[in-house]
């Protein structure tokens, strides 16, 4: 948030209507990266319809609301962990089928595995 908005944000001793991706992710405490996982789990739903690569604005107030409810705060930290959870997994098999198949040898020691 630029110093100028904090400045405003602080005298108003609200937060704005509209919350970006990275301004919900503090509220939430959490990453901005982890936005579009609780997105994609329908957790956290944007305003309106924006398109895929558009900038997506969230409800404050449904993301206090939120932020308030245990049950949600379970289930959003179980999507991200489940997110990250396979992303790892699908790396570590991809890393592993790679060097069975040679590529992660250094190309001078390749022939000679070979």
């Amino acid at each position: 948030m630029k110093e100028e908005q904090h400045r405003f944000l602080s005298l108003m001793g609200q937060l704005p209507a509209r919350l970006t991706a990275e301004q919900a992710a503090w509220v939430l405490n959490c990453q901005p990266h982890d936005v579009p996982i609780l997105a994609v789990a329908r957790l956290l739903k944007p305003l309106g319809n924006p398109p895929q690569n558009s900038v997506k604005y969230f409800s404050s107030l449904e993301i206090l609301e939120l932020a308030k409810d245990r049950t949600w705060l379970a289930r959003m930290t179980n999507a991200v962990t489940q997110h990250w959870r396979t992303k790892n997994q699908n790396k570590k098999c991809r890393d592993a089928s790679d060097l069975c198949n040679g590529e992660g040898i250094q190309p001078e020691l390749r022939s000679e595995a070979s």
